[in-house]
C-alpha cells in the first residue's frame, strides 16, 4: 500500500522576502501552530531518528510517555498540517515525515541574502547561517 498523502496544501510563502497575504499568512500560521506544541515536536524528532523515517503509531506512546489518544491527536494534527503522511498496514498505521513539507516551511523561513549580509555586519561579522 502506498502513503496516504494529504490534500495539496500550497507552502510556503517566503516571510523574509516580501509582503505575505491574508491566505498565505493563515496557512503557514497553522503550520507553526501545529509545530507548537512540544508533544508534537518530540514526535517529529522520533520519527526523524527512526530508521526509514517512519514508526507505528502503536510505537509511539512509550517512547514519548504520552497516552495513546494524546499520541493520536498530535499526529491527526500533523498530518492535517501537511507535516506527516500515513499508511495503514493491516490494521496499523505508519506514520512518516513529509521532507519536501518540512524543506519548504525551511525555506519560508530563509533570509534573502542581502538581509543575511546585513543581520551579519550587525552582529560583527558572528553571524551564522
Amino acid at each position: 500500500m502506498s502513503m496516504k498523502k494529504p490534500a495539496a496544501i500550497p507552502c510556503c510563502a517566503p516571510v523574509l522576502t516580501g509582503r505575505l497575504d491574508e491566505p498565505q499568512a493563515e496557512e503557514l500560521a497553522g503550520v507553526f501552530r501545529a509545530l507548537g506544541d512540544p508533544g508534537r515536536l518530540r514526535l517529529l524528532s522520533f520519527l526523524a531518528a527512526q530508521p526509514g523515517g517512519e514508526a507505528c503509531v502503536c510505537h509511539l506512546t512509550e517512547p514519548l510517555g504520552l497516552a495513546q489518544p494524546t499520541v493520536s491527536h498530535h499526529l491527526r494534527v500533523l498530518t492535517d498540517a501537511g507535516l506527516l503522511e500515513r499508511e495503514r498496514r493491516g490494521t496499523w498505521i505508519y506514520y512518516r515525515l513529509r521532507l519536501e513539507r518540512l524543506g519548504e516551511l525551511c525555506g519560508a523561513l530563509t533570509a534573502p541574502k542581502r538581509l543575511a549580509a546585513t543581520m551579519e555586519r550587525r552582529a560583527g561579522g558572528r553571524c551564522e547561517s
